[in-house]
């Protein structure tokens, strides 16, 4: 049976957040919002192999936690790195040091989006075993405009659209992506895939699988979480 993966990457320090802890850290409901998000990703698949990556300096403070919340998903915890880019790519060098089959599946996912469907999920798995790779989006709903130093002008907001995570891809692809040098222009983990010609695999994500990144969106999560069912 070949082992999928789900690499939650959580290197927030809370800054816009205006908090002194880390924003994976802040409760959301009663509990972390990192272990919200973990167990998201095991209601959907419980056989999946867990690695959770965190700054150096936050991994006693997770340990600690997990001890305090008895959270008992098995997971594998992996230094993070300067940039996203290296965390990634550290989770992924892990994974690829005990993976005997290039078949496998890895999703990564913010460790601040708890509230991703369990529907955003599956299909992101199921496009990525046909296609490759599989990156949700929503539809952009506001207007939209471009600003230069000349003025502004109008942009066709029905020719874009708002990436979310879990990006999901084949691990043998993502993983050669990866052996790249960093660039400012990698955004997110399928600009890293796209650079090498791979065409990118859009899939339906879920208006509620926010980024819990300001205060106000903390507040919309607890809302939220309340109607859970739903999602």
């Amino acid at each position: 049976m070949i082992s999928n993966y789900i690499v939650i990457v959580a290197g927030g320090s809370g800054k816009r957040m205006e908090a002194t802890v880390p924003k994976q850290f802040l409760l959301l409901n009663g509990r972390p919002i990192l272990m919200h998000t973990c167990e998201r990703f095991y209601q959907y698949d419980n056989t999946l192999t867990f690695v959770i990556v965190l700054p150096s300096e936050h991994i006693e403070t997770w340990n600690a936690l997990c001890k305090e919340y008895a959270f008992s998903i098995p997971h594998k915890t992996i230094d993070g790195g300067s940039e996203r880019f290296y965390s990634v790519k550290n989770a992924l060098d892990h994974i690829q040091a005990y993976q005997n089959t290039q078949e496998a599946l890895v999703a990564i996912h913010d460790g601040v989006r708890p509230l991703v469907s369990l529907e955003t999920i599956d299909k992101a798995f199921l496009a990525a075993k046909e296609k490759g790779n599989a990156i949700p989006v929503i539809a952009v709903i506001d207007s939209v405009r471009k600003v230069e130093d000349t003025g502004s002008s109008i942009v066709d907001r029905t020719q874009l659209r708002l990436i979310q995570t879990p990006q999901v891809f084949k691990l043998s692809l993502i993983t050669k992506a990866y052996q790249q040098h960093f660039s400012e222009n990698f955004t997110d983990d399928a600009s890293v895939l796209e650079t090498m010609g791979e065409t990118i695999v859009l899939t339906e994500g879920n208006a509620e699988n926010i980024k819990i990144t300001r205060p106000i969106d903390l507040v919309i999560a607890e809302s939220l979480l309340k109607n859970r069912d739903a999602i």
